[in-house]
């Protein structure tokens, strides 16, 4: 393996079409502001680099990133690229992963809009993010011990799973597709709109609206927080823990719930069933 170590590369493609090659603790940064450093390359590994320049790993394969800084400046860092391990990294671009497969990130701070848009088959444990539209049209997620602060987030995503996870985020898994979310604290409003098939477990549910117009919905041993109006025109299946504010017009199945402050059934297709004080 090639090793380039304590170098300084700011011109265009510095390293385009690389194969087997080691980048340690160099500079992708300058005044010629080249963008594409390591674009159309494959099997590299970048330890403790700085990245300030424009889409440093389009079109890679086999990339292992570890130690490294990403700045904003450094936009659109990953796209269309394959089997990527990224650890103990700060991603503060925008756009920073978008249309890649097979990835695992660890241990990293992330700030970053519009991150990880149609990705497939992501693993993420023990990160920070902040982001909006986190995750559009994702497949194959496997988060555990994520922390999230965002808005729009994990829509339209399907076949994932989350656990140990807590997530502040508005507008959160609309229309999702068979996920399961276990042992996690989800804050938010509208909570999962629109969504087929989707499952809490042992979760808490906090904000106004949540869960309407689903189908195929799931909650076992959930609890929930300042929420009114929830279920309307769902599909689901329910035992929740705590009280409710208020339960509109599910559409279908049966809610058990430990109180509710109102009930409101003023829709004849409202056929939901809910018995208290289980």
């Amino acid at each position: 393996m090639k090793i380039y170590s304590n170098e300084q590369f700011d011109g265009e493609r510095a390293l385009y079409g690389s194969r087997d090659v080691k980048v340690e603790k160099c500079r992708f940064d300058g005044p010629a502001d080249g963008e594409s450093a390591l674009k159309e390359s494959r099997n590299i590994v970048a330890k403790d680099c700085f990245f300030n320049l424009r889409y440093p790993f389009w079109h890679d394969d086999h990339l292992k990133i570890d130690g490294c800084e990403m700045t904003e400046l450094c936009r659109a860092a990953l796209w269309y690229s394959e089997d990527i391990e990224i650890n103990d990294s700060i991603l503060h671009g925008i756009k920073a992963l978008r249309e890649c497969g097979d990835v695992k990130i660890s241990k990293c701070d992330i700030v970053s809009p519009e991150f990880g848009w149609k990705v497939r088959k992501t693993e993420m444990t023990d990160s920070s993010v902040a982001s909006e539209y986190f995750m559009m049209n994702s497949c194959g997620l496997t988060f555990d011990n994520v922390r999230l602060d965002g808005k729009y987030s994990f829509q339209y995503i399907k076949d994932s799973f989350f656990t140990n996870c807590e997530f502040n985020t508005k507008d959160a898994f609309w229309h999702a597709e068979n996920v399961t979310v276990k042992d996690s604290v989800i804050k938010g409003e509208y909570l999962a709109w629109y969504c087929r098939n989707v499952t809490f477990i042992n979760c808490t549910i906090i904000g106004t609206q949540p869960l309407c117009y689903c189908k195929g919905l799931k909650l076992v041993d959930c609890r929930m927080e300042k929420a009114d109006l929830a279920f309307e025109k769902s599909e689901v299946d329910a035992v929740i823990t705590t009280s409710v504010d208020s339960i509109k017009n599910p559409k279908s199945g049966i809610i058990k719930v430990l109180s509710v402050g109102e009930i409101i059934m003023d829709d004849p297709e409202a056929k939901g069933q809910i018995q208290k004080g289980f």
